[in-house]
């Protein structure tokens, strides 16, 4: 008889199964149908002993100190800034956009007080943008939002931005300064030894019992436990009954080169002229040092493993089905796929400790 049986075991699964085990001493069963832990999270090394992240790109950054120091106690730190280019006129130049990136594409020579004034010019005056192709003409103009953002978030989401929620693209930032750090967070670092080795420590107390390429749907009925805390798909929970929630997926590329470097920075962006939106070279933010690289092209794809979830009125609709059918099962749904929202890795953290204080304070009551 498990307390708690936790399906997925991704951030949110593993954070709440280490603490319900080591701080609250419950017997606690993860169930993964995939055949390794840290859901997308999951990191390897490949076949030239070059650690690469399977699911895509993960950069851990955040404000939030509590998560931050949580998360070391299970592992050291590499501390690194992340930097990404955008291919745009046959130039890579910084995103966010910066300074510098606007006085490549133009040449010109302008300082913080210019770029400031021609962006005032080119950008559209929309108050409230109804769409995320009104959200970035409010801020860039249409001339860099043709350049750099429209092409992109088509082979992205497969959808015009002016098809998609303000959302999406509502964080994207402007700089006037020449700072090219993607992420502008106090703590922003990757786990040293790699976040496969950061999950194993999560789930390493005795009280865990992990099973691995398990499809919660068929052992249901077969394990006894007590609590449930679910983390995948929302939509999959009650069997698609009132339809699929859309999900954006990725096919990945793999290719191993014979050189120490491929590019200047760990992700280079190819809005146009490209089927893939981006090439990762994570070797720049890992901090491994090998005689060769692997590099990853992401392909934006229909059907697959479910990655992004489409924030459209269509999206929410359904969505506010799965989560009134949710609320009286007892179940607690967490996670992007549980949840259906788009979270960053310290939130998807924060939010599972802040579950765990809820759910202990309710058995001291």
């Amino acid at each position: 008889m498990f307390d708690y049986c936790i399906v997925g075991a991704g951030l949110a699964g593993c954070v709440l199964a280490e603490r319900l085990a080591s701080q609250a001493g419950r017997r606690v069963l993860v169930v993964e149908r995939r055949d390794h832990i840290g859901g997308n999270c999951f990191d390897y090394y490949d076949e030239a002993g070059i650690l690469v992240h399977k699911y895509g790109p993960h950069y851990f950054r955040t404000n939030r100190r509590h998560v931050f120091a949580y998360l070391s106690q299970f592992t050291d730190w590499h501390y690194v800034y992340y930097r990404i280019r955008v291919m745009v006129d046959g130039r890579l130049v910084p995103l966010p956009i910066n300074l510098d990136t606007v006085n490549e594409l133009y040449g010109s020579s302008w300082d913080s007080e210019a770029c400031q004034a021609f962006f005032a010019r080119t950008r559209a005056t929309i108050p409230q943008p109804a769409n995320s192709e009104e959200v970035i003409l409010a801020k860039v103009g249409r001339d860099l939002y043709e350049k750099i953002y429209e092409a992109y978030t088509v082979k992205q989401w497969g959808l015009s931005p002016r098809e998609l929620d303000p959302s999406v693209c509502a964080r994207i930032p402007v700089r006037f300064n020449r700072d090219d750090r993607y992420f502008t967070d106090r703590y922003q670092a990757m786990p040293k030894d790699g976040y496969h080795r950061l999950f194993a420590r999560l789930l390493a107390h005795p009280k865990i019992h992990l099973l691995l390429k398990t499809d919660w749907h068929e052992i249901r009925q077969a394990i006894p436990f007590g609590k449930l805390i679910y983390t995948g798909p929302i939509d999959a929970f009650f069997d698609h009954c009132y339809g699929r929630l859309p999900y954006r997926s990725l096919r990945f590329e793999h290719e191993t080169l014979d050189q120490e470097v491929f590019q200047p920075v760990s992700q280079v962006n190819y809005p146009v002229d490209y089927d893939f939106t981006r090439i990762v070279e994570i070797k720049h933010v890992t901090g491994q040092r090998h005689p060769k690289t692997t590099i990853v092209r992401e392909y934006p794809e229909a059907d697959g493993e479910p990655y992004y979830p489409v924030p459209r009125p269509e999206s929410q609709a359904l969505l506010e089905q799965y989560l009134a059918a949710a609320r009286p099962t007892g179940v607690h749904f967490i996670g992007r796929l549980a949840q259906y929202r788009y979270l960053n890795m310290d939130e998807v953290v924060d939010e599972a400790l802040a579950l765990f204080e809820r759910l202990a304070a309710a058995e001291v009551e």
